[in-house]
């Protein structure tokens, strides 16, 4: 991809390219703006041993110290910062990823059921905070590595609290919320040699805040991992791996659909047990390629016995390799019979936990070392699953769980509590409901499930979709359900809110409750036996609690319609302060 193949883009995105506006933060159907698709979290490599390093030449991290500006408001933020003509060299420093509560600006809060701005403004849901709603203004000073000079250049924002507008050299790049999933924008046609600046705005609350009234600490930032990225003459964009077992869970086909960048390339497929091989096939890739490949008797994969397969795949072109991909595979098979979930062929039991990505020193900006932390602290109690509460997490923790062996409901980003509390107390109609049956919300929300399926869809380890927590019912949220089974026929949906709104009960594919009394799940489960039934949340464990615990997981043993829980969580979200002698303490 030469300097006439970048001249040509260059111009084909200028014209198409507006302004960003801020005003257009608080309309619900803005939500996104020249951010790329959403896409599998694989990780390309120039060659295998880059790939056994696990340090690709394609990627280039901008983690480290970035220039800062704070303001409490939009009026009070520099105006024209993003441009090559003001220097910002002088600002403040701060760390990415980071909370900017985290590093001495604004301060953290914690609120459950309302929303973060009640009591200092009256809003209306999609509007937005005017006097204060803080704005990260964040420049970063680089050149482009050599490796990527003269090839297409790409940023990856893993993610960032709530919205965030993008310019390079002075140019809008693009806009994107969302605050749990990756947001990524093509720099190529803006990119000039030497010096680049590349601006970024976090806003704190926008319109989608409404949808992310979650029940933890209130930050914003940049807080996950921040990159560049290129890509070869020919790129596998996106990927989508399968493994269809047969109805006795002996067999497979090995089912893998290729979206490909760029023609002329070969890929070659091969499945590998261990070091020996198993299979290996080979394909012409087109825009969409499908290979299918027959395993015999595979290892299958189970919380118990977390067997992987690893998937390697090589694309060539003219015979020169572009591009190694590894790919972690599980086979497996989760379904409903006869309305109880099964593994592979046998009935499974939730013995699980709600968990927030939260860290005490750096907020939900965790490290790797914590999420193992975790992972083996559940393995070692006989944990065996994790609701993802309420939000994606991080790449990484899905990984981990295919290799340690820990089911997941993966949730998607969604919450507006505040929004349908006052409906369940009798102040208000269900009209104010978010998203409700509004359809200025369905767009957004169809995105955020697209987005969390695409980048989670190829872990063995989630099997179960979420399609949010407490946002009470409706069309939408039926929407959204309906959506993943489009996308993911091979996995269940889930979605508690149902019972607050029995309209749309198909929503969900199990009957899920919080707090229920174990008397109350027998007697729901006389009169209703169409679907399992599971507590997404129960038995509260913060302080003095999980008293009388034993008599839910004897129920799993009673009834085979129940099928266990996950407590209400994992571990107390506090943040480490020091007090005025210097000693530390959890607030």
């Amino acid at each position: 991809m030469g300097a006439a193949f970048l001249k040509q883009k260059e111009m084909e995105v200028r014209k198409n390219m507006g302004e960003f506006r801020y005003e257009k933060v608080k309309d619900p159907e803005y939500f996104m703006d020249h951010r790329m698709d959403a896409h599998s979290d694989h990780v390309a490599y120039a060659s295998w041993k880059e790939s056994e390093k696990e340090k690709s030449s394609y990627r280039y991290s901008l983690d480290g110290i970035w220039k800062f500006h704070y303001a409490k408001n939009y009026e009070q933020t520099i105006k024209g910062f993003e441009e090559t003509g003001v220097d910002c060299h002088s600002w403040d420093d701060i760390r990415v990823p980071a909370h900017i509560q985290m590093e001495g600006y604004d301060s953290p809060q914690y609120v459950n059921v309302q929303y973060p701005w009640d009591g200092r403004e009256a809003i209306m849901p999609g509007e937005i905070p005017q006097r204060f709603n803080p704005v990260a203004s964040y420049v970063k000073y680089f050149e482009v590595p050599e490796q990527m000079k003269d090839k297409p250049l790409y940023i990856s924002f893993q993610g960032a609290e709530s919205g965030l507008a993008v310019w390079l050299n002075g140019n809008f790049v693009g806009y994107s919320e969302d605050t749990f999933t990756p947001s990524e924008f093509e720099l190529t046609p803006y990119v000039k040699d030497g010096e680049n600046k590349l601006a970024v705005q976090v806003f704190k609350w926008t319109s989608g805040s409404w949808c992310e009234d979650q029940d933890f600490y209130r930050f914003s930032g940049l807080y996950r991992s921040v990159y560049l990225y290129t890509i070869p003459e020919v790129h596998i964009y996106d990927m989508c791996v399968r493994t269809l077992l047969d109805d006795a869970y002996r067999d497979a086909d090995l089912s893998i659909d290729l979206t490909t960048m760029g023609e002329g390339g070969v890929a070659k497929l091969t499945l590998l047990e261990g070091e020996n091989v198993q299979k290996t096939a080979e394909v012409k890739l087109e825009k969409n390629s499908h290979v299918s490949i027959p395993v015999q008797a595979p290892h299958l994969w189970s919380a118990e016995d977390p067997f992987l397969y690893e998937l390697k795949i090589e694309v060539k072109k003219d015979g020169e390799t572009k591009e190694c991909i590894s790919q972690k595979v599980g086979f497996r098979r989760f379904e409903m019979k006869d309305n109880i979930m099964c593994l592979n062929g046998k009935r499974i039991v939730f013995k699980g936990v709600n968990r927030h990505e939260f860290s005490s020193k750096t907020g939900r900006a965790v490290s790797t070392e914590e999420i193992v932390k975790d992972i083996v602290t559940m393995k070692r109690n006989n944990i065996n699953a994790i609701r993802t509460c309420h939000y994606p997490d991080d790449s990484r923790i899905y990984a981990l769980c295919d290799a340690y062996g820990l089911y997941m409901i993966a949730e998607n980003n969604m919450e507006s509590h505040g929004s349908w509390d006052p409906v369940a107390r009798g102040l208000e109609d269900k009209s104010v409901v978010v998203p409700g049956d509004n359809m200025k919300w369905k767009g957004m929300m169809l995105d955020r499930v697209n987005s969390c399926y695409q980048r989670d869809k190829n872990h063995p380890a989630i099997l179960i979709w979420s399609c949010g927590n407490e946002s009470y019912g409706g069309k939408v949220i039926y929407d959204m359900s309906e959506k993943f089974r489009s996308l993911d026929p091979t996995r269940l949906v889930h979605y508690e809110g149902v019972f607050n709104d029995r309209r749309y009960n198909d929503s969900s594919d199990m009957e899920s409750q919080m707090y229920p009394s174990v008397e109350s799940i027998r007697e729901f489960l006389k009169k209703d036996r169409s679907k399992p039934f599971i507590c997404c949340e129960y038995t509260h464990a913060m302080g003095n609690s999980c008293g009388a615990m034993f008599k839910y997981t004897d129920l799993t043993d009673e009834e085979p319609l129940y099928q266990g829980g996950f407590i209400w969580d994992y571990i107390d979200q506090s943040i480490l302060k020091k007090n005025r002698y210097g000693e530390e303490f959890q607030a």
